[in-house]
This record gives C-alpha cells, sequence and structure tokens, in this order.
C-alpha cells in the first residue's frame, strides 16, 4: 500500500452510519476498507496518517463552480482545494469559452469579465469543448491542475456562436448549427448543457429552441442544468418551465442555485418542493443545487433589461451614453421590474458592489449603490450608470435578497447537492466561493441540526457523483478513486465571512485527489492532482 489512513471514522457518502476503520490507498484508489474488529490484519503501508477524531469522506463534488479561468491561471487554487473540493462542474449560466470562434470568444470574455476576469493573463489557444478539457489536463507544463473539473455545454454562448446577439427565434439552420455544436461537445466529453436565461443571449432562446438542444444532449446520456427566467417573481412558473421542457426532451434537469428569492417568495419554499416531488413522483429525473447563504451574487449589468443587452456589450454602453435610452432603462429596472432583475424592481440598497474592474472605482466596493450615492448626492440610478460606463460592464455584485428559512428548507430535500456558485473575481467576492461546503458542515450540521452529518456528506459526495455518472467517485468503497477529506466535524467550519471572504476554513486538515496530498496538515502542497473529468469516457 501506498498509504494507510488509520483509525478514521468513515463516512462513506451513502448516508449510512459512520463506522471506524483503517482505509487503504494504492495507485491513486481505495484499495482496503478494514472496520474496526474485522477479522484478519490491519493493512499496512510506506506511510501511515494517524486520523483518531477526524471524519473521512469521499471528495466534496461542487456542483455549480465559476472556476473556468481560475484553474488555468492559479496553480495553488486553495479557494475550493481547501474546503475538501475535489471535483468542480464548470461552464455554468450558459456562459463560458467553449466551444467559440474568434468573434465569440471575444464577445463572451467581454460578457463575463465580471465573473472570471478579462482572460488577459490566458492563451486562449483552444477552441473546441475538446481542446479546452485538453487544456486543462496538459497545464501548467503538463502537471495539470489543483482540482478536477467536468464541464458543461453553455447555450448561451453556443447560441451566440451561431445566431448572435438578436434577440429573435433562431432560423432553421441556426438551430441545426447549435444542435451540431451540441453534439460534438457532448462527444467530447461535456457531461450536459447549461443555461442562463436571465442572461444575454441565452434568454433570447425560446422553450422549442431549448428542447431540441436539450434532446441532443439526452441522446448522449447527459443533464440540463438550467439558471432559469426567474428566481423571483415567476420563480414557480419558471421552474414548471424547466421540468415541463425537460419531459418533452426526456432529458434529465439538474436545477442551478436553486433558491426563492425576493420579497415576493419569502415562506414559498415549500410550494417549489411540492412541485418537485409531483414530478419525481411522476418519473422525472431532477436534481438540484444550492449554496448555504442568502445573499447572490452576479453581475451589475445582468440586471439591466434584456432589450438593453442586445447587440452585445458594446451596444450596451451605447444605450447607456444615451440620456433618452438610460431612462428608459431606469424605469425599467425601477419601476416595472426589468426580466434581468427576475420581474422584480430593483431595491439599489440590496445591491452591494463587491468586485470592480477598474482599479480607480475601488471606493465602491463594498458598499451598496444606494450607499455610495448617498455619500456621492445623487440618486442611485445615476451612480450605477456611472459605474456601468466607467467599469465596463465589468462591475460584480451581491444581492441581498434570500430568505433563510426558504434556503434552509430546500436544502433538506432528496435530490439537493451543493453548488458554491463561487465568483473569484473582486476586491470583496461572496464568501460561499471559499466556504459553501464547510459552511454546510459546520453551520447547517453541527450548530443547527438542518442536515444530520451521514445526510450532509451524501449531499456533497455521492448525489452530484450519480448525477454525474461517475461510476468510481463520491463514495469511500474499495476499487474507487482515493479523492478523500479528512475533517474534524467538532470544529470544521467556514473561515470566510463577508467582511473577510478570502479567509480559508477551519477544520479540513487534509485533502486527497487520486491518493496525492493536495491539502497537507491545513497547507497546500505543491501536487497538482487535477484533470478532466469527461463523459463516455473510462475515469
Amino acid at each position: 500500500m501506498d498509504l494507510v489512513i488509520r483509525d478514521a471514522r468513515v463516512i462513506d457518502g451513502t448516508s449510512a452510519p459512520s463506522y471506524r476503520a483503517d482505509v487503504a490507498v494504492r495507485d491513486g484508489r481505495i484499495s482496503e476498507i478494514h472496520a474496526e474488529r474485522a477479522p484478519g490484519p490491519r493493512p499496512s503501508a510506506a506511510r501511515t496518517l494517524d486520523a483518531d477524531g477526524l471524519a473521512l469522506s469521499p471528495g466534496f463534488i461542487d456542483m455549480h463552480a465559476h472556476s473556468d479561468l481560475a484553474l488555468l491561471r492559479d496553480p495553488d487554487h486553495s479557494a475550493k482545494a481547501a474546503q475538501g473540493v475535489t471535483l468542480e462542474v464548470l461552464g455554468q449560466d450558459g456562459l463560458s469559452y467553449a466551444p467559440v470562434d474568434d468573434r465569440t470568444l471575444a464577445e463572451v470574455r467581454r460578457s463575463i469579465t465580471g465573473w472570471n476576469g478579462d482572460g488577459s493573463d490566458i492563451d486562449f489557444d483552444w477552441r473546441t469543448v475538446g481542446e479546452y478539457l485538453d487544456r486543462l489536463d496538459r497545464n501548467f507544463g503538463g502537471q495539470g491542475i489543483a482540482v478536477n473539473a467536468a464541464y458543461l455545454i453553455p447555450q448561451g454562448t453556443v447560441r451566440m456562436y451561431a445566431a448572435g446577439w438578436d434577440d429573435r427565434p433562431a432560423t432553421e439552420a441556426e438551430l441545426t448549427r447549435m444542435r451540431e455544436l451540441v453534439a460534438q461537445g457532448m462527444r467530447e466529453g461535456a457531461v450536459g448543457m447549461s443555461s442562463g436565461l436571465t442572461y444575454t443571449p441565452g434568454m433570447y432562446a425560446d422553450d422549442a429552441e431549448l428542447t431540441e438542444l436539450c434532446r441532443v444532449v439526452a441522446e448522449h446520456g447527459g443533464y440540463y442544468c438550467p439558471h432559469h427566467r426567474s428566481y423571483g417573481a415567476g420563480a414557480l412558473e419558471a421552474y414548471e418551465e424547466m421540468v415541463r421542457l425537460t419531459r418533452t426532451a426526456d432529458c434529465a434537469l439538474h436545477l442551478a442555485h436553486a433558491t426563492m428569492n425576493f420579497g415576493v417568495n419569502e415562506g414559498k419554499a415549500p410550494e417549489l418542493l411540492a412541485l418537485l416531488d409531483r414530478a419525481l413522483e411522476a418519473g422525472a429525473d431532477i436534481s438540484l443545487d444550492t449554496y448555504p447563504y442568502t445573499p447572490g451574487c452576479t453581475t451589475l449589468v445582468a440586471m439591466l433589461p434584456s432589450w438593453a443587452s442586445e447587440g452585445g456589450p458594446e451596444s450596451i454602453l451605447a444605450r447607456l451614453a444615451d440620456d433618452a435610452t438610460a431612462a428608459r432603462i431606469r424605469h425599467d429596472m425601477e419601476v416595472v421590474g426589468a426580466d434581468g432583475c427576475h420581474g422584480v424592481p430593483i431595491e439599489w440598497d440590496r445591491i452591494e458592489i463587491s468586485g470592480v474592474s477598474v482599479p480607480g472605482l475601488g471606493s465602491y466596493v463594498g458598499r451598496t449603490v444606494a450607499e455610495s450615492a448617498r455619500l456621492r448626492g445623487e440618486e442611485p440610478w445615476v451612480t450605477a450608470r456611472r459605474v456601468l460606463q466607467e467599469d465596463r460592464l465589468g462591475t460584480t455584485i451581491l444581492q441581498h435578497v434570500g430568505h433563510e428559512e426558504n434556503v434552509r428548507q430546500i436544502m433538506r430535500h432528496r435530490v439537493h447537492t451543493g453548488g458554491s456558485d463561487g465568483i473569484l473575481q473582486g476586491d470583496k467576492p461572496h464568501p460561499r466561493a471559499y466556504g459553501t461546503f464547510p459552511q454546510y458542515l459546520g453551520r447547517y450540521t453541527r450548530e443547527l441540526g438542518v442536515l444530520g452529518l451521514e445526510e450532509c456528506v451524501a449531499h456533497l459526495t455521492s448525489r452530484p457523483a450519480a448525477r454525474l455518472r461517475l461510476a468510481d467517485r463520491g463514495l469511500v468503497r474499495e476499487g474507487y478513486r482515493a479523492d478523500l477529506v479528512l475533517f474534524d466535524p467538532s470544529t470544521v467550519a467556514a473561515g470566510s465571512t463577508f467582511e473577510e471572504p478570502r479567509t480559508l476554513p477551519i477544520g479540513i486538515p487534509h485533502v486527497l485527489i487520486d491518493g496525492r496530498f493536495v491539502i497537507e496538515d491545513g497547507k497546500r502542497t505543491q501536487t497538482l492532482a487535477g484533470r478532466s473529468v469527461r463523459s463516455g469516457r473510462p475515469a
């Protein structure tokens, strides 16, 4: 054996009661599990790790990550590795960097600067999904990346590629091209397709178009992961639309950051869960992810009405520069309730600027738009408009619109999984990027008792592995990959806060990927054990 983890409390990912055992690792896999008082000799190895007092679980799977460029630029990536995350699912919310041509790449880089930076430090030497996954594998001189990564084909990028930024139905030729791009991406290893249906241009797709693309995904054994059309006014209808659409396409559905936000949805989590239960009982294949916090996080430009975003970033800036058009945008946002803000009139005192692309705008970070406006003696829209223009649409925000009881009820559901939705950009990012998984284990399991420990681990490990159809991950079981986390159930906690969002967690001393320590004695090693995890290919 290469390693024996001695006297660990094994929480195997099935939600079954934990037990005490030695776990041996050889050649990157779990080679033996010797339960306490089991007959026969205990395993021995070149190295023994005393895990007395620690829980041993499968590595955590982040079902909603925005590390598409972070994994390429940051070999450390402790934001996720230190949480015990051993696999991230990228390509979220319908916008990412493959498949693209040169025009589409330039446009998508501009449109999600607030999520991932402008990419000026990245060599974009790929265009297809397969080439992007290859790039992950050969990154940092062929060593790989910090943690494993799977990829969703971004439907908004696909539409951008095939049909541009126009708010109109796709032509038959454009739809054929989109089908081809999705099929190619699935063949090259994507695990499914994502959408961002409050983000342009993906939101311009109607249900018929989305259904056709979901049929392609289903043919290749993947799942559809929509950020649906509303998390505010009309949220229940938006959830129902996604259930109906995927039932028609016979495609598995995974609901991204499945929250019920804004004042109109306070106390309505039971209605969402009843909707899902009815669909599950009728045979639907549904799962979901959430982050264990109430505020959301996105870009400021995403709050604009969709008509104001038609044509792409330069068209948006031109509209903001025109006083009459800007006044119309303001009316839609403040009075009507823009579709970009989920059909709810925007509350500027709940919109906190968390990051800017232009350093000279740093004084806005950490303040709400309303607070900055008061300091400047102007109306909030004037401040927001100026920041959007001067920051060239690269501003990220926290949106304080969630409800704690909704968060707790949804995380209890039997198809729930964990996803950080972690945006790593900005001076003051959402603490979920650094804290989601220890927050589940510490606050919501140990402190509040919302979940039992074994059940919580199952939410973070075997359930997402089953959605991703990973045959050898997500459980502590002989023959499985040695993607493992050792944590102290009595102390594990998120260190990150809204005031200090980049503080690493406590109580997670060891993390292994393929049997190699990426976190050892609480410190990041130099090991790059992560690789792309592709559908349709043996692990």
